[in-house]
């Protein structure tokens, strides 16, 4: 008879996000999650199959609940100018808790370019944001808020391109009002 789990997945799976998104895949070692998930070693093979594919569970883990909160934060919002400077300030404002920058970002730096199933993860990841800002664009276009002469394609990989800077430069500054401007000069492409 299988022997039931002394704990709950969903948050060490948590806690698993979090180390790696504090200290990257490569300077994660398995004790170290041994001691930040608060579980044996023995339960994290069993449970997640070792530390790559915890890594991507956690990778997985990340990008739902991103989209959770641009669901949340995003989509009942009527403005699509309004809509994108919300996307564009969640690389920027943070909670306390939270390690700065975006996970996302992170491993398509480190991993993406020698590990495949990473790779696709980034990809599909950023593929999606592209996806929700073409919509909104259109969306903008249709409505009349953003001007037709604009190539709504084009401009969801400039303001893609944005959010992914944005992210990178949160975790190398605190300078607020710095990246508050760079939203209003991206922004301002619009006007």
């Amino acid at each position: 008879m299988a022997r039931s789990k002394e704990f709950d997945e969903n948050a060490v799976l948590h806690r698993a996000m979090k180390l790696f998104w504090h200290q990257g895949y490569e300077k994660t070692s398995m004790q170290d999650l041994v001691a930040h998930m608060g579980i044996h070693r023995r339960s994290i093979y069993d449970t997640f199959g070792g530390k790559h594919a915890l890594y991507m569970k956690a990778l997985e883990r990340y990008s739902e609940t991103v989209e959770a909160k641009i669901e949340k934060q995003i989509k009942s919002l009527d403005s699509v100018k309004l809509s994108i400077r919300r996307l564009l300030e969640m690389a920027i404002y943070r909670k306390e808790q939270r390690p700065s920058g975006c996970l996302t970002v992170n491993t398509a730096v480190e991993l993406a370019l020698h590990d495949q199933e990473a790779g696709e993860k980034v990809m599909d990841s950023f593929s999606n944001t592209e996806k929700l800002l073409y919509g909104l664009l259109l969306r903008g276009q249709k409505s009349g808020e953003i001007s037709n002469h604009h190539d709504a394609e084009r401009l969801s990989q400039f303001f893609h391109n944005s959010f992914v800077g944005l992210r990178v430069l949160a975790k190398t500054t605190d300078d607020k009002q710095k990246m508050e401007e760079i939203i209003d000069t991206t922004l301002s492409i619009l006007d």
